[in-house]
């Protein structure tokens, strides 16, 4: 049950880092320091005093990068690789008692994944907004995000099952919705 219940809180992490990739790191770290939670072994060093100043650090630099035009664009290129590595490395430091192949096995694909497939919906929802809007309501979207991270890696720690079930129906939605987008392009070049 612990290992179960450690990889909904990873998953839950590692989506909340598709909306922005250094707030979730930042909750873990804090988290640890405090001694509220407990990372896998080789993790402790995300609890260190160090990377609780780098995580605040890069998190401001992150979140208000996204309240400047053109900016939140530039960010979303670096951002997508940079969701998919903070994703996995908050699964890992989440998911123990498992040998090391399988930890970063799973790490790399559900943590990775998510929150991949996470940041790529974020990507296209700025993209649909400055196309639509010129970018007026991109700081809205950068609100929305950084809530959707906070609010995701809260839920994730205290309520993991909640949190899991609400990112398997994102993962589903999502996927539906590519589904429809394509069939609509395919569609329209026939």
């Amino acid at each position: 049950m612990d290992i179960l219940l450690s990889f909904f809180i990873g998953l839950g992490l590692s989506a909340s880092c598709g909306f922005r990739v250094f707030v979730p790191l930042l909750i873990i770290s804090v988290a640890a320091f405090s001694g509220q939670m407990t990372l896998a072994p080789g993790f402790a060093w995300i609890g260190s005093s160090p990377a609780v100043i780098a995580f605040g650090i890069a998190t401001l630099l992150e979140v208000g990068g996204y309240y400047f035009p053109c900016v939140d664009n530039i960010l979303d290129t670096v951002a997508t690789p940079a969701a998919v590595v903070a994703g996995s490395i908050a699964m890992a430091s989440m998911v123990s008692g498992m040998d090391p192949f399988l930890q970063w096995a799973l790490a790399i694909i559900a943590g990775g994944g998510v929150a991949g497939l996470i940041q790529g919906a974020t990507v296209v929802t700025r993209a649909a907004s400055s196309l639509t809007t010129g970018g007026v309501l991109n700081p809205l979207v950068a609100t929305a995000e950084l809530g959707g991270a906070v609010l995701g890696s809260v839920l994730s720690m205290a309520a993991p099952i909640f949190m899991a079930v609400l990112v398997t129906v994102a993962i589903l939605l999502i996927s539906v919705w590519f589904s429809r987008r394509k069939a609509t392009l395919v569609a329209s070049r026939a």
